[in-house]
């Protein structure tokens, strides 16, 4: 079993920064992936960000790619979004979710039915 808890949403003027963070805990290992998906209201989950445990592979959704940044703490089982030059099309809830194995980083990767844990999420707000 492997727990995950969201944290750092809030709300943010456009054009501002944000971090995100997803908290690891259980039988996590270095095979699992972790992915960043967000659901605005009325709209299907999006796929945003996605990041093998070990962090040789990232992949992002092309709406966030030079503004968003996802990373992982060396030290421990955290993982973060960086969120720079915020749009208000950036608002929804952001879910960090993970899958037990890799996965292929543009299809598999950006399916929500690939991941089997995922966290409660954390609103991000941003005000134009």
């Amino acid at each position: 079993q492997v727990q995950l808890v969201e944290s750092g949403g809030g709300l943010v003027q456009a054009g501002g920064s944000l971090r995100i963070s997803c908290a690891a805990s259980g039988s996590i290992t270095s095979s699992y992936a972790i992915a960043w998906f967000r659901q605005a209201p009325g709209k299907g989950r999006e796929f945003v960000a996605y990041l093998n445990w070990w962090g040789g592979s990232r992949s992002y959704t092309d709406s966030v790619k030079g503004r968003f940044t996802v990373s992982r703490d060396n030290a421990g089982s955290t993982v973060h979004l960086q969120m720079n030059l915020l749009k208000s099309e950036d608002t929804a809830v952001y879910y960090c979710a993970a899958s037990p194995t890799a996965l292929d980083l543009y299809a598999a990767a950006q399916s929500p039915t690939e991941y089997m844990y995922w966290g409660q999420g954390t609103q991000v707000t941003v005000s134009s």
